[in-house]
C-alpha cells in the first residue's frame, strides 16, 4: 500500500468535478499538489481550498490539446518539486449526439483531449519516473469505456482507446516499480454531461437526470485515492450502471438488448 504522505501528486482536470474532490483529498492526506486545467482562475479558488503552503502546491494551467506545451510543463514540476510521483490524468470531455447526426469534428476532439492528450502527457512523464525508480499514473476512464452506449459513440470510442493504451503500458513498465489505475466511474455528481459536446461542436447544456441523482463526487474521490494507495490496475465506481461491465463480459446478449431499448426511438 502507498502513502501519499510527501508525494508530489499531478491531477489534470483539477478546476471541477472529480479532479477537484481528489485534489482536496490528497492534499488531506498529505500530498505535494500540481493542479491542471484550462480555467486558472478556478484553480486558484481550488488551490486557496485546499488550505495547502506555497511550497506544497503549484498551479499549472493546461490545455491538453496543445501537446506540444507538455515538456515544459513537466520541466517546471520537476524544478518545483524535483520528481513527479502520480500523474491523475483526468481531463476529459463527453459527448451527447447520435453517431448520424454528429459532425465529425466532434469526433476529432473526442480523440484528442481522451486519448491524444492523455497518451502524450503520460509519455512526458514516464522517463521521470523511470529514472526516479517509481511512480503511478492513474486515467479517468469510464464505464463507457469498458461497453457502448447510445449517443456516446465517440465518446465510447476515446475511452475504450485508453483502455488498450494503458494495459499495454501497465504490462511494460512494471519492472520499472510504477503503477497503472483505470478508474472507471459510472454516474457521479458532475456538470459533465451539461459540458459534454452536442452534434454540431458546442456544449450540450443539460444535466441529466442520472448524473444528477448519482453518487456524490467526494465519495468518487474517496474511491479513487483509495485504488491508488493500493495500486489497483482498474476500478468501476457508481451505482447500478457498473452492472453493465460485467454483464457484457458474462451475458453480452442481454447487456445489448437494454442498450437497444435505452437508444432514442
Amino acid at each position: 500500500m502507498s502513502d501519499l504522505k510527501g508525494k508530489v501528486v499531478w491531477i489534470t482536470g483539477a478546476s471541477a468535478g472529480i479532479g477537484e474532490a481528489t485534489a482536496y483529498l490528497a492534499a488531506q492526506k498529505g500530498a505535494k499538489l500540481v493542479i491542471s486545467a484550462r480555467r486558472t482562475e478556478e484553480l486558484e479558488r481550488v488551490k486557496s481550498n485546499t488550505g495547502l503552503t506555497e511550497e506544497n502546491i503549484m498551479v499549472l494551467p493546461i490545455d491538453v490539446e496543445k501537446i506540444d506545451t507538455f515538456p515544459r510543463l513537466a520541466e517546471q514540476i520537476i524544478e518545483k518539486f524535483g520528481r513527479i510521483d502520480i500523474l491523475f490524468n483526468n481531463a476529459g470531455i463527453s459527448q451527447r449526439g447520435s453517431t448520424l447526426e454528429t459532425d465529425f469534428e466532434v469526433y476529432r476532439k473526442l480523440m484528442e483531449i481522451n486519448f491524444f492528450g492523455v497518451a502524450a502527457l503520460t509519455k512526458t512523464v514516464l522517463p521521470y519516473m523511470i529514472s526516479q525508480g517509481s511512480g503511478h499514473i492513474a486515467a479517468t476512464s469510464s464505464v463507457s469505456g469498458k461497453l457502448g452506449s447510445p449517443m456516446r459513440s465517440g465518446y465510447c470510442a476515446s475511452k475504450h482507446a485508453l483502455h488498450g493504451f494503458f494495459d499495454a503500458l501497465r504490462s511494460e513498465v512494471s519492472r520499472n516499480n510504477i503503477f497503472v489505475t483505470m478508474v472507471c466511474p459510472g454516474y457521479i455528481q458532475t456538470d459533465i454531461s451539461k459540458n459534454a459536446l452536442a452534434p454540431d461542436g458546442n456544449k450540450h447544456g443539460k444535466m441529466d437526470q442520472n448524473q444528477a441523482q448519482g453518487m456524490p463526487v467526494e465519495v468518487c474521490a474517496a474511491k479513487i485515492i483509495r485504488a491508488i494507495e493500493n495500486n489497483k490496475a482498474e476500478i468501476y465506481i457508481g451505482g447500478k450502471e457498473i452492472m453493465g461491465i460485467y454483464l457484457k463480459r458474462f451475458l453480452p446478449g442481454l447487456l445489448n438488448r437494454i442498450l437497444v431499448n435505452q437508444a432514442p426511438k
